[in-house]
């Protein structure tokens, strides 16, 4: 497909409405918790895709288990709290809670299930590549022997064997522990005993045995403590035995009132290791005696537990995707270095003051980011840096320039959201690195977490301050940068820079901007911006004027917002939205959202950036359009409990880049692309016998952004008819 077939390409026939379903009420929205089902569906389908390298599709299995285990630590057990409560209060599609959980755990089995097929299907594919997971009955007396010295040698020393009897009550076992339960007779009287064996997580899950060249063979840590229980119980026989994993509730709960922001997420961290139990997962066929005692010690209910035929835990086959098998892995990707930055010998500065320059991660090398900061942290005329972290990496780069700066004794301020779901302890240690280092951190708002992404600059040009800002799409991560797409703005524009001054003065001393001049944040005017935008657009419809709208994100919930929607396509409004993962919205239903179509993207790298593009009378794409960039989902948390940024772009060469090749390629995507249905189901454009389909993540790896290219000119837009299955 070439943008011009996608711009020509009519929208499908709307939908008439369902019988029976209101849509003045409930029924005009999907449920959240399901929508989300849905998308980690798409991901388990992408572990089945046989136009995905194999090791890659392991990847997205272990992707799609993870995934769960977090949507059940969190979204799950807040959902099992209220109906524990007696909760009653519907979702926006009018489910209660309590009936929000039975459909959720009833998908949940389903999706379960299905991961033990796909890895069925993939350990014969790697069997055929060299691969091969075996069981303790394939093993050779060459093998047991070597797994007798890597028991005594790096297992042994750090198990715990743990009776379970009236002097040794059940133990502890942690957020996604995972154990070995036993059922042994001594052999001398016959006498009884159950155990647990705690399957430490400091070792692989997957032992490595020795190969011919070019081949692999591994076995499960489980079955080597299976072989070995004659050095733990001695004197003992098995007579039955079975492994379960636990999820425990993982949501944070701190004081309103918290006097040291700091210690009291440290008090709740440790407090998330003991959250209440919410799945159980156990292996098919355990005794019945053991089974009824660890959901009696746990404790869990029947419809918290599942039982599973094949492997517990599937997360950890992200251990198998071998780096050294490359033939089975995506083609290395090298990203580009912007040849605005080239030109300029690699001064960010002097790239900047030519103009607005916007990157394309991780199509461009997200270590310009890097670049910018260190070079400011170096830089004598540099005055002053403020900085926004929401997730980090533990070696981060970001935090090291942000510490050269302060030690250099430029004043330098770093926000710090400890508030950031699973990276609370690395932001702890961030923070506190940074505080040795001489940076001013602040922690924001105790109600409110900022997920805004904005870095300023103040530099010392002659007799005037200069103020250089970064505004992301995405976290300031230099590891999830290399697989996530966002967008990363590069401006000296005095108005974006006072913006950013006025934002960072609101993080650090609670003063709310009276007026923004180019930037709109939430919780203030964000969520009014974007309706506003979005009424606009309505207007010119019912004009008579061209009237469009593109948006990509990763969530679409908010209802204020689907309403706008809405009320936009029945002005006549064409609206095409890219949605990754959750959507409430209901596409293409005739008198309610005909003029919507709503499409999903799964491929190679995890589509993260945040854009929304309005034709302002003049359709789409237009030099005219009105285009936005945000760290902003479409979500009540993003648009009314977050601090987050939306991004007005104004320059031509970046509108160029975003509207006609960055959202036209998403547009025009078919190879990687779901579409959502009325009814809630995706489905992949029909697939042509012999017919190649456009795929977005290849067309920007072969085609440089627009706003990097030095003198090329922004007309220079390349045509998108690159198609790759």
């Amino acid at each position: 497909m070439t943008i011009a077939d996608f711009l020509t390409s009519p929208l499908p026939d709307p939908s008439d409405p369902p019988e029976g379903e209101d849509f003045a009420g409930p029924d005009r929205y999907f449920n959240r918790e399901l929508s989300w089902l849905a998308f980690n569906w798409r991901v388990l389908e992408e572990a089945e895709n046989p136009r995905v390298p194999l090791l890659e599709r392991l990847r997205f299995l272990s992707i799609s288990a993870t995934n769960l285990d977090e949507f059940y630590t969190v979204r799950v057990a807040g959902l099992r709290e209220l109906a524990h409560a007696g909760n009653t209060t519907p979702a926006a599609d009018g489910r209660t809670p309590a009936e929000q959980l039975r459909l959720i755990n009833s998908d949940a089995r389903r999706l379960l299930a299905r991961q033990q097929d796909v890895y069925r299907q993939l350990c014969t594919e790697m069997a055929d590549e060299g691969i091969q997971i075996l069981a303790k009955e394939d093993l050779s007396r060459a093998d047991e022997k070597y797994l007798d010295d890597v028991f005594l040698s790096n297992v042994f020393p750090i198990l715990s064997p743990l009776a379970i009897d009236p002097a040794h009550p059940f133990p502890f076992i942690p957020n996604t522990g995972y154990t070995l339960a036993l059922q042994l007779e001594r052999s001398a009287d016959k006498k009884t005993l159950r155990a647990l064996l705690p399957i430490p997580h400091q070792i692989d899950r997957f032992l490595p045995l020795p190969a011919p060249e070019g081949q692999h063979r591994f076995l499960p840590l489980e079955d080597l403590l299976l072989m070995h229980l004659g050095s733990l119980y001695p004197g003992y026989q098995i007579k039955g035995h079975c492994t379960f994993r636990v999820l425990r509730d993982s949501d944070l709960e701190v004081e309103d009132e918290a006097e040291d922001l700091v210690r009291e997420f440290e008090v709740a961290l440790k407090r998330r290791r003991r959250g209440e139990v919410v799945r159980m997962t156990i292996s098919a066929g355990a005794p019945a005696g053991l089974k009824r005692i660890i959901m009696s010690e746990l404790p869990v209910r029947d419809d918290e537990v599942v039982e599973v035929d094949g492997i517990i835990g599937v997360a950890a086959l992200s251990e198998l995707v071998l780096s050294e098998r490359s033939d089975l892995l995506w083609p290395t990707f090298t990203p580009r270095v912007p040849e605005r930055v080239q030109d300029h010998d690699g001064d960010m500065f002097a790239a900047i003051q030519q103009k607005d320059m916007l990157l394309h991660h991780p199509y461009e090398t997200f270590d310009m980011v890097i670049r910018f900061l260190a070079q400011a942290a170096n830089d004598p005329r540099v005055v002053a840096i403020k900085q926004t972290l929401y997730r980090t990496s533990y070696d981060s780069p970001i935090v090291d320039a942000l510490c050269e700066a302060a030690e250099q004794g430029k004043s330098v301020t770093a926000l710090v959201e400890l508030k950031a779901r699973f990276d609370e302890a690395a932001n702890i240690r961030q923070s506190r690195k940074l505080e040795r280092a001489g940076v001013h951190v602040v922690y924001g708002f105790l109600n409110l977490k900022t997920h805004a992404k904005i870095s300023t600059v103040v530099r010392r040009e002659g007799d005037r301050m200069v103020t250089y800002s970064h505004f992301g799409t995405g976290n300031y991560h230099h590891i999830t940068a290399r697989i996530y797409t966002d967008l990363s703005l590069f401006t000296c524009d005095p108005a974006l820079g006072r913006d950013g001054t006025r934002l960072f003065n609101y993080l650090s001393g609670y003063a709310q901007p009276q007026s923004l001049e180019n930037l709109s944040i939430s919780p203030m005017d964000l969520k009014s911006t974007l309706i506003k935008r979005i009424g606009e657009e309505s207007a010119h419809a019912r004009a008579g004027r061209p009237a469009k709208i593109w948006a990509k994100m990763n969530a679409l919930i908010e209802t204020d917002v689907i309403d706008a929607l809405y009320d936009a396509s029945q002005a006549g409004v064409e609206i095409s939205l890219v949605v990754r993962g959750i959507c409430g919205l209901k596409p293409g239903i005739k008198g309610l959202s005909e003029n919507i179509r709503v499409k999903s993207i799964v491929g190679r790298f995890l589509e993260h950036s945040r854009i929304v593009c309005f034709g302002n009378g003049h359709g789409l794409p237009s030099k005219k359009a009105r285009v936005y960039i945000s760290s902003a989902d479409w979500m009540g948390r993003n648009l009314n409990r977050r601090v987050e940024t939306l991004v007005e772009c104004t320059n031509p060469t970046v509108k160029s880049q975003i509207v006609g090749q960055i959202m036209a390629a998403n547009m025009a995507d078919e190879a990687q692309s779901w579409v959502l249905r009325p009814d809630g189901t995706f489905f992949r454009p029909d697939r042509e016998e012999g017919k190649r389909r456009f795929n977005c993540h290849r067309f920007f790896m072969e085609n440089p952004s627009l706003s990097g290219r030095g003198s090329a000119g922004a007309s220079d837009v390349p045509e998108l008819t690159h198609s790759d299955d």
